[in-house]
């Protein structure tokens, strides 16, 4: 039940600054940091990540991942400076518009709801393959339909979790991160013991110049292993949109957030360090820059490192795919939520579940949209799916700039007035989102090259065409609804600007109320 009680003025009054309905204080700082760790899928992103960025920088992988978490963590403190302020479950949405007004907000949501479908689909996809690599000789891993439909059967069970109770899913999420975590310590401690004894056959000691910052040898490596590095970190602020479910919701979701990044610095540096002392960076055998070996570090190294409990590693990386497919869904769904609240979207999105206290409506369209997507992307092109989820960073970048940005903008009047402002409302928040901003650019230049990514599309890059074109397509729909009368309240600057009040009531039809009521 909301802390908060529900608005019961006379129509056209000034509305009781409320909840939207969610289950406040359901979640503490454990809960919140559990969240923001599972949605990153710290197994899986290594799987993904790892071996392209030895690639790209060889024995400098350390120091990329080190230095890709310099802009996460400044967006992070941006996120926390303004949770503080205003603590309303459509976090970038919500700070956007009250910064720069309807459309800058408009494209924040938008860009959250579009990575998320986007990643539900791969996540998906991973969970589906890494379950039938369990079964048999492995065989159905390979047999796209039997994956897709597994894959669809995640999405909705993890649908189902989340739309029964964020309580639920924060209690499974303890369980699935604790086996990723389980997996991984056991991975790096046999990988340690491995090349400290002399049973690892390409052992390498460890360096210092792997953590040197000025021994990249390309410019085009750097960028490209910084890149890659980014998309590991991304996912820590979903605790950020459980806010209004967090008990203390102003200090503790920005709290979790800034320990949720510095806990995956220690586990991508940590499992890094490990898997280069063990295998080296050679480009034979087990070596991590064997390019055979990049798709999946974990794969090519379960059996030498783990023997007989090279099974971990598997399931370790298909419960990091299911966790984060359950965890990807609650800030979506949240996003939309105070989205409708606030006239951005139709009024069913904003309903929440009388009795599971969740977003009901927005939980089973985020669900119903990433299967459709999934589904459609393999039937019409496998290469073409693929490409959009490479394309994911241009819409992490997106939306984690546009937020830096709103919080110096929001906080203009007080930049200078404490030192404390002037470090993480004004100096961090703005050093990541121009760091950000570069990185968009950069990402955009490289996809658009036809030899980047695995498919061509009107003369370029599809993972161009379909990174800028989901972009484009959110600013096509808010056009479109744009056009709606009940988008009026929103689009002009009423129903949510500098000044509206943090909370909403538990109703979102008392809220549309008190706004009509006030703008008649």
């Amino acid at each position: 039940m909301s802390q908060f009680p529900v608005d019961s003025r006379p129509h056209g009054e000034p509305a009781e600054r409320s909840g939207k309905g969610l289950a406040a204080g359901a979640l503490g700082l454990w809960e919140s940091t559990v969240i923001g760790l599972a949605s990153t899928a710290p197994v899986y992103s290594l799987v993904a990540t790892l071996g392209f960025v030895v690639l790209a920088v060889g024995a400098q992988a350390p120091i990329a991942f080190v230095l890709a978490f310099i802009p996460m963590v400044f967006i992070a403190f941006a996120y926390r400076e303004l949770n503080e302020a205003v603590p309303d479950c459509g976090t970038s949405f919500t700070w956007a518009t009250k910064a720069f007004g309807p459309w800058a907000g408009w494209m924040a949501g938008w860009g959250v709801a579009v990575a998320g479908i986007i990643v539900l689909a791969n996540l998906a996809q991973v969970g589906g393959t890494y379950l039938w690599l369990l079964v048999g000789d492995g065989s159905l891993a390979e047999d796209p339909l039997v994956v897709t439909i597994t894959g669809v059967v995640f999405i909705a069970l993890m649908t189902v979790v989340s739309y029964r109770g964020v309580e639920i899913g924060a209690k499974l999420q303890n369980v699935l991160l604790g086996v990723q975590y389980a997996a991984l310590v056991l991975f790096v401690v046999l990988a340690l013991a491995g090349a400290a004894g002399g049973t690892a056959e390409t052992a390498t000691p460890p360096s210092w110049d792997w953590f040197n910052p000025f021994a990249f040898e390309s410019v085009e490596g750097f960028t490209e292993a910084i890149l890659l590095a980014l998309f590991v970190y991304w996912g820590w602020d979903a605790c950020l949109a459980l806010n209004e479910e967090t008990r203390d919701a102003r200090r503790i979701p920005g709290r979790a957030a800034l320990l949720s990044t510095v806990l995956l610095l220690v586990t991508y540096v940590g499992v890094t360090v490990a898997a280069m002392m063990y295998a080296g960076v050679g480009e034979e055998g087990i070596g991590l820059g064997n390019e055979a070996n990049a798709e999946d570090v974990f794969l090519a190294l379960k059996d030498a490192v783990l023997g007989p409990w090279f099974w971990l590693l598997v399931v370790a990386v298909l419960v990091s795919a299911v966790s984060s497919t359950q965890t990807t869904i609650l800030p979506t769904a949240r996003g939309t939520l105070s989205m409708a609240v606030y006239r951005a979207l139709p009024a069913r999105f904003g309903e929440v579940h009388p009795r599971f206290r969740t977003p009901s409506f927005s939980t089973l369209v985020m669900g119903i949209a990433a299967i459709a997507y999934y589904v459609l992307m393999t039937v019409i092109s496998e290469n073409i799916l693929a490409d959009s989820i490479l394309s994911l960073a241009l819409a992490i970048a997106f939306y984690y700039a546009i937020t830096g940005y709103a919080c110096v903008w929001y906080f203009r009047r007080e930049l200078f007035t404490s030192g404390h402002n002037v470090v993480f409302r004004f100096l961090l928040p703005l050093i990541g989102a121009v760091l950000l901003t570069a990185a968009f650019i950069r990402s955009a230049i490289d996809m658009a090259d036809v030899e980047y990514g695995y498919s061509v599309l009107f003369g370029i890059g599809g993972t161009f065409v379909t990174g800028i074109g989901s972009l484009v397509l959110g600013l096509v729909l808010a056009v479109v609804w744009r056009s709606r009368p009940g988008s009026r309240p929103f689009f002009r600057g009423r129903s949510l600007n500098e000044d509206t009040p943090v909370l909403v009531p538990d109703s979102p039809d008392v809220y549309r109320r008190s706004i009509d009521g006030g703008l008649s």
